[in-house]
C-alpha cells in the first residue's frame, strides 16, 4: 500500500495535509507492523480456520471403494460473516428492495435484527413482533443465522421515555419482563442476543439522560448488566449472550471481568466489540492489540458493528457521497481488517454496519452497496474472500482403502462421490473445529 493511501485511511480522508513532519516516522512504523501482521495472516488462517477431514467410502457390502472421484464443495461457513439487516422490507422501490435482499443472501450467513425498545414497543404493551417475524422467516429459509440487537440500551434511540414510569422498581420490572418475553418468544429462531449495549455509558459523564440511564446509574453498570443477563439466560438457557460496547479499553474490560455468578461462571458467552471507523481506519497493530486484550478473558470475540466509509465528511455531523477513490480505499481497508480478524483464533463473527448507503447510520457512505443497491468494490472484494479464497473446493480420489484426505474450512460442505461404475452420490458434511472429522460413507 502506498504511504499516501495508508495515511488517508488511518487519519481520515484529509490525508497527509493535516500531519506534521514528526508524525511520518510513526506512519512508517505502523505500515511495517501492518505488513508483518497481514503477511503472517494466511498461515494463521490455515491453522485456525481449516481442519483435516478423512473420508472413507465403502460399497454396500462394506468393502472399500477405490479410485472413486470425490469433490468437496463448501456451502456455508462456520465463521459468522454478517451485517445488520435493518433496511429489509423498508425500501420504497421494489427493485432496490429485491437487490438488497438478493445481494445480502449471496454473501452473508448472519443477520442482526433491530430490537431497540422505543421503536419496537412505541405503545406500551404493543410490541411490533410482526415485522421481526417476517425478517426471521426470510433469513432462516436461506440458512442465515439471526441475532437480536439490542435488548437493553440506555440511549434515547432505545429507552421509551415517553411512557416509561419514573419509579426505578417499575422500570426494572418492565425492562426485565421485556427481555424475558422476547428471548422466550424467539427461542429456536433467534438464539444470539446483544443483551446489554454499551454498559460503560452508565456513568455521570454519560450524555444519555434517559430514564433507563438514570436507573442504570443508580444500581451501577455491573448490577444492571448482570441482572439482564441472568433473565436472558433463564428465558433461553441455550442462547448465546453478548455484552456489546464501543469502548475497547480497560473500562469495558473491568465491567466484563465482574460479570460472573456466585460459582465464578461467566454470565455471558461472547464479548461484543464495536468497530465504527468513521474517523479513520484502525491500524493492524491496534486491531490485534484489542483482540489480544479481550481474548485474555477466555471468551470468544464478536466484532459486532464494523464501519469503514467510502467518502469524506461534509461539515459537522454531515457526510458527502461515496467517491471512486473512497470506494477503493474502503475495499482495501475492509479486506485487510477482515483478513486480520479471520486470522485471530478468538474471533468468531464479524458484523458490518450498514449494508447499503441508503439509510446508513449517521448518513455516512458506509455500505457495501450504494444507494441504488449497486455493489461497491468492497462487496466484490469481500465476495472473493468469503466465497472464494476462504471457501473450500477440493477434489481427489480414494486410495485402495477407500480413503481420501482433504483440508477444508470449517462449516457445511457437500461431498459428491463418483464411482468407476458410474454411480453418483451426494451427501452433506459438517466440518467442526476440535473434532477428528472422520466421515465414513456406505454407498446405497
Amino acid at each position: 500500500m502506498k504511504r499516501r493511501d495508508f495515511v488517508a485511511m488511518v487519519f481520515g480522508f484529509a490525508g497527509a495535509a493535516a500531519l506534521g513532519k514528526g508524525v511520518w516516522e510513526s506512519v512508517e512504523e505502523a505500515m511495517a507492523q501492518q505488513e508483518q501482521l497481514l503477511a503472517t495472516a494466511k498461515e494463521r488462517i490455515e491453522k485456525h480456520r481449516k481442519g483435516d477431514v478423512t473420508f472413507v467410502i465403502r460399497a454396500p457390502d462394506g468393502k472399500p471403494v477405490r479410485n472413486a472421484k470425490l469433490t468437496l464443495t463448501q456451502t456455508r461457513h462456520a465463521f459468522l460473516f454478517g451485517c445488520n439487516i435493518f433496511r429489509w422490507g423498508r425500501i420504497p422501490d421494489p427493485k432496490r428492495e429485491e437487490l438488497y435482499r438478493e445481494r445480502f443472501a449471496a454473501i452473508f450467513n448472519y443477520a442482526t435484527l433491530p430490537f431497540y425498545w422505543a421503536p419496537y414497543e412505541w405503545e406500551r404493551g404493543k410490541p411490533n413482533h410482526e415485522y421481526i417475524d417476517k425478517v426471521v422467516e426470510w433469513c432462516l429459509q436461506r440458512s442465515i443465522v439471526c441475532k437480536g440487537h439490542p435488548l437493553v440500551w440506555d440511549h434515547p434511540a432505545s429507552s421509551p421515555d415517553h411512557w416509561l414510569p419514573n419509579d426505578f422498581t417499575e422500570i426494572e420490572k418492565l425492562s426485565t419482563g421485556r427481555v424475558r418475553e422476547i428471548v422466550q418468544r424467539f427461542a429456536g429462531r433467534i438464539d444470539i442476543w446483544d443483551v446489554v449495549n454499551e454498559p460503560t455509558h452508565l456513568s455521570p459523564k454519560s450524555p444519555n439522560k434517559t430514564k433507563m440511564a438514570e436507573w442504570g446509574m443508580a444500581i451501577g453498570p455491573v448490577a444492571y448488566t448482570a441482572l439482564h443477563l441472568k433473565v436472558a439466560r433463564e428465558a433461553n438457557p441455550k442462547a448465546i449472550l453478548l455484552v456489546n460496547d464501543y469502548r475497547t479499553d480497560e473500562a469495558y474490560r473491568k465491567i466484563l471481568q465482574q460479570l460472573k455468578d456466585e460459582s465464578g461462571r461467566w454470565l455471558f458467552d461472547v464479548i461484543g466489540i464495536q468497530s465504527h471507523m468513521h474517523g479513520g481506519v484502525w491500524t493492524a497493530q491496534r486491531t490485534w492489540e484489542i483482540c489480544e486484550r479481550f481474548a485474555q478473558l477466555g471468551l470468544p470475540l464478536h466484532f459486532t458493528e464494523t464501519t469503514i466509509v467510502s467518502g469524506s465528511p461534509a461539515g459537522f455531523g454531515k457526510w458527502g457521497p461515496t467517491t471512486p477513490e473512497g470506494e477503493e480505499r474502503q475495499a482495501e481497508a475492509t479486506a485487510s481488517f477482515y483478513t486480520l480478524l479471520f486470522s485471530h483464533p478468538a474471533v468468531e463473527a464479524i458484523t458490518w454496519w450498514d449494508f447499503s448507503d441508503d439509510g446508513a447510520w449517521l448518513g455516512a457512505p458506509a455500505g457495501w452497496l450504494r444507494r441504488d443497491m449497486s455493489p461497491k468494490p468492497v462487496y466484490e472484494r469481500m465476495l472473493e474472500l468469503i466465497k472464494g479464497k476462504w471457501w473450500t473446493k477440493a477434489e481427489g480420489e480414494t486410495d485402495k482403502e477407500g480413503k481420501w484426505q482433504a483440508k477444508a474450512f470449517y462449516g457445511e460442505h457437500e461431498l459428491t462421490i463418483r464411482t468407476q461404475d458410474g454411480r453418483k452420490v451426494a451427501q452433506k458434511i459438517m466440518l467442526r473445529k476440535e473434532e477428528k472429522n472422520i466421515v465414513e460413507i456406505r454407498l446405497p
